[in-house]
């Protein structure tokens, strides 16, 4: 029975400093007799002292460890024949760029569990980052307009807020977004941003992490209807918040009603983008939903085209925390870097510039936004998978896949077992 597990370094990213489980989890993981190999990183948000004083092994490679686990994708050259890798794949959506390196596991005879499908009875997910996504994704799109603003010659309340990886912690970038707020209370805002408004799609975990950070700001909560009414007042001490479910998003193409949530998941070729009517009341849109090539696309090069045909508009920032590269905004051309967040996209000429200057819309796509906060974040995503690291390590994975003991969310996780698409995962092959 195999009792040692590898914690592996990330390299996808300069700025990816999160890892899996923490010193204090693997403290914790040592009762149940298992032993833990770390891969040397210098960036890592926890220092190498601190595992080896819980009993890890700091090494440079992870060759002699049956059982790997990491956080984002793994060059294909890592992979090891019969191994079992935990980390987020982006395979599940059968993304092109995802394809060779889960050929490359299926040639390895690999096991793969991905933390997005690891999901209880109700297909809810148990272990994500999603919520820090939100807290970072928002305090990094109110820096983001402060910026735009400034640039624009607008003073605001918001130019002293930075980039979230700056702050030392999520208490201390928390203090900096209530500074602002405490202003806009007792100060206001410009009239020429009266009233503003922020709006957010969804209303999961990364929805609700970025409602958090608006949240501290002194802020009004009004829904779509309101937000369409005219009625809104400028209010100069106030910001409005909307948010926006699949029924606001989106209309069935022959104005069937009432909306029919489930048709809607079922036959979303069915429904076309009724989104367009918000943006114009919108300063900032949070973009917190899920979404797939399936689901009508909420914001269009087309539109944006018309939208600034007509000249500046109230909206100035997207903070695409769903960031799917060409996808639900569709202006959103990649995902970015920590070292590289933000971009303006020139509706006219339909070409982005890295920064905060020139003609557009700001987007920022930070494309792993729980990084800005590492050492909360990874705190609570190992907390979440502390229960089932114990049955993952010391499984028997050369029995036939019905067979093999998991707890049931990590069964329901496992895309591939000795190098085969597991059957709720079938579907892959024809993107492969």
């Amino acid at each position: 029975m195999n009792q040692l597990v590898g914690i592996r370094h990330e390299d996808k990213y300069t700025m990816e400093r999160r890892v899996p489980l923490v010193p204090d989890h693997l403290k914790k993981l040592a009762a149940y007799g298992l032993k833990f190999k770390v891969q040397y990183s210098p960036k890592r948000v926890f220092p190498h002292e601190a595992f080896e004083e819980c009993g890890a092994e700091i090494v440079k490679t992870l060759d002699d460890t049956p059982v790997i686990i990491g956080v984002k994708e793994i060059p294909i050259a890592s992979f090891q024949e019969n191994k079992t890798y935990m980390f987020f794949s982006h395979v599940i959506k059968g993304q092109p760029q995802n394809m060779p390196m889960l050929r490359a596991m299926m040639e390895k005879k690999c096991q793969l569990i991905d933390y997005e499908k690891i999901e209880n009875q109700e297909n809810k997910r148990l272990i994500f980052f999603g919520r820090f996504a939100g807290l970072a994704g928002m305090i990094n799109s109110l820096w983001s307009f402060g910026q735009r603003l400034r640039v624009q010659g607008i003073e605001n309340p918001f130019t002293d807020l930075r980039q979230t990886y700056t702050y030392n912690s999520l208490t201390e970038a928390r203090e900096a977004v209530s500074k602002a707020g405490r202003y806009i209370a007792e100060y206001g805002l410009p009239e020429s941003l009266c009233p503003m408004v922020i709006g957010f799609t969804g209303y999961g975990n990364v929805s609700k992490g970025a409602q958090e950070i608006a949240n501290l700001l002194p802020s009004i909560e009004v829904s779509p209807e309101q937000l369409m009414s005219g009625t809104l007042k400028p209010l100069r001490n106030v910001i409005y918040k909307v948010v926006f479910s699949e029924q606001d998003l989106s209309v069935h193409k022959q104005r069937i009603e009432p909306f029919d949530l489930q048709h809607y998941y079922k036959n979303p070729a069915d429904y076309e983008s009724q989104f367009d009517q918000y943006v114009p009341h919108l300063s900032i849109l949070m973009n917190c939903m899920y979404w797939d090539t399936r689901y009508p696309r909420i914001i269009t090069k087309d539109f944006l085209e018309k939208l600034y045909a007509g000249g500046e508009p109230k909206l100035k920032v997207i903070g695409d925390v769903t960031c799917d590269p060409d996808g639900s905004i569709e202006c959103t051309h990649k995902g970015t870097e920590i070292e590289d967040p933000v971009f303006v996209y020139d509706p006219i000429e339909r070409n982005p510039v890295s920064g905060f200057t020139g003609r557009g819309l700001l987007v920022m796509a930070v494309d792993i936004l729980p990084s800005e906060l590492p050492r909360d974040a990874s705190i609570a995503f190992g907390d979440a998978l502390l229960p089932y690291i114990n049955a993952i390590a010391t499984a028997d994975y050369t029995v036939p896949f019905a067979e093999v003991k998991l707890p049931e969310p990590i069964k329901k996780a496992m895309i591939l077992y000795q190098g085969k698409l597991t059957p709720s995962f079938q579907y892959i092959e024809k993107y492969l």
